[in-house]
């Protein structure tokens, strides 16, 4: 493990590396200090080669592996806050967040401390538990759309009772997804799908039948006309529009308000369930999910990620009507054993009780904006491409000139030079997703320190691109 890049920053500032900022001023003195020392894996290595023996590709999900950035994963050993440990000991400023969940940032003593109150009287119940009622109440109170919510334990279970719900509720079985937007890895989603799909080069995936596909139909991302056609094509047989409110699954694509607007408009005209899908964006752009930010609101949604504070969770929720045909309420059958477990709902309710605080959001959106900015005009001072984007505390950016609109202008990025920007990163204490085909993640837990640190960080890597 090398500590150069803290030593630096304590000799400039007289402060630990990762103590809160108390001035920016020590930003630009940074960036003309840092070394170019690195961090050294042996111990995550020889992990990792032992797991590829145990493990398909060493991992328990594909964007794990690094196979579009090169190299091996480093294999964690613990995380707080803003921060991860790996099991050689070196320091990351975290920008993962295990996905999203961790908003409020890893480990949070609050969270954990009831998860631990909660776990004392038992890890399951397979029955009904008050925690359900407590944290349904919670998200039907923040989330425009819901009325009523099912809960389930991951984000694709949750877009699978989504999906049969659509078709059970309109008596029609073609939706309409978008290239680039990712819903899980049921059959019926892996079409075009971006994120793991997109990261490993595969246009679809071996052993999905075709007629689990064949009532997909996909549309450009922020193509309102594309969409139109084909409805015009189907009439009086789309069941549903699905979509990621802003899609983080080709990196970080924001939609065009009018495109939002008008997929509600064309979902009303047809008689067709307008969906977003807000597993990512839930929680993570407002305490409303994208739906408030935007101000268009859907008629179902799915959720995950955030409402279980870092344990597995997904749900799905929207108008009461639709939501009653749900069994045991209605014939549409979706279950789960471990469903509304009280460890998930409790870290859960936790987390939103924080979330709901004023300010929160904007200060989420504050430093996303900083970092963004921060990395772009890094960028553009060493004369590489690059464009950027944000909302409240998800954000990215493409080495590419922008604007990106849709998962196709996301596919022209310089892959080569984003796995070589990443390695960069990584060795020298950033840890950034796996994948240009991923969004970042902002917590409360992050300083403004950290992030003018990334941001003198990223100033020497840029410069060796």
């Amino acid at each position: 493990m090398k500590l150069s890049i803290a030593t630096a920053l304590l000799a400039i500032t007289g402060t630990a590396a990762f103590a809160p900022s108390t001035s920016g001023s020590a930003s630009s003195a940074l960036r003309s200090t840092i070394s170019s020392e690195v961090y050294t894996f042996t111990k995550s290595n020889e992990i990792f080669e032992e797991a590829k023996t145990l493990m398909p590709g060493g991992v328990s999900s594909p964007v794990r592996a690094f196979k579009s950035v090169g190299g091996n994963p480093v294999v964690f050993d613990r995380v707080k806050g803003a921060y991860a440990w790996d099991v050689d000991g070196n320091k990351y400023i975290d920008y993962v967040g295990t996905w999203g969940p961790a908003i409020l940032g890893h480990a949070d003593d609050d969270v954990l401390d009831a998860v631990k109150k909660t776990m004392d009287k038992g890890t399951s119940f397979g029955a009904p538990c008050p925690l359900e009622n407590e944290l349904a109440k919670a998200v039907i109170a923040a989330v425009p759309s819901v009325e009523m919510v099912r809960f389930t334990n991951s984000g694709t279970e949750a877009c699978m009772g989504m999906i049969r719900l659509c078709r059970a509720f309109t008596n029609r079985e073609k939706v309409i997804k978008f290239e680039g937007c990712y819903h899980g890895h049921a059959d019926s989603f892996l079409v075009q799908a971006g994120s793991g799909v997109a990261t490993l080069g595969l246009p679809d995936s071996p052993g999905v039948p075709s007629s689990a596909t064949k009532a997909t139909l996909c549309a450009e991302y922020n193509n309102l006309d594309a969409v139109k056609t084909i409805f015009e094509e189907n009439k009086d047989e789309i069941a549903a529009v699905i979509l990621e409110p802003v899609v983080g699954n080709s990196g970080f694509i924001k939609p065009d308000k009018a495109f939002l607007e008008g997929l509600r408009e064309l979902c009303t005209k047809n008689g067709s369930v307008l969906v977003f899908d807000e597993v990512m964006t839930g929680f993570r752009v407002s305490y409303g999910g994208a739906q408030q930010y935007f101000g268009i609101t859907p008629d179902l949604t799915t959720m995950g990620k955030v409402i279980g504070g870092g344990l597995p969770v997904g749900a799905y929720g929207g108008k009461k009507e639709i939501m009653e045909m749900v069994a045991p309420a209605g014939p549409m059958y979706q279950a789960g054993t471990l469903s509304g477990n009280p460890l998930a709902m409790t870290a859960g309710i936790e987390t939103m009780k924080k979330l709901a605080q004023p300010g929160v959001y904007e200060e989420l959106e504050r430093k996303s904006k900083k970092l963004v900015d921060g990395i772009v005009a890094t960028a553009e001072k060493h004369g590489l491409p690059i464009s950027g984007d944000y909302a409240g505390g998800m954000f990215g950016w493409y080495f590419v000139d922008g604007p990106v609109k849709n998962f196709s202008q996301a596919a022209k990025a310089d892959a080569k030079k984003f796995g070589k920007w990443h390695r960069a990163m990584l060795e020298r204490g950033v840890y950034l997703a796996p994948s240009m085909y991923e969004a970042g993640f902002m917590s409360m837990a992050h300083t403004d320190e950290d992030i003018d640190k990334t941001i003198a960080i990223a100033d020497e890597v840029m410069a060796s691109l």
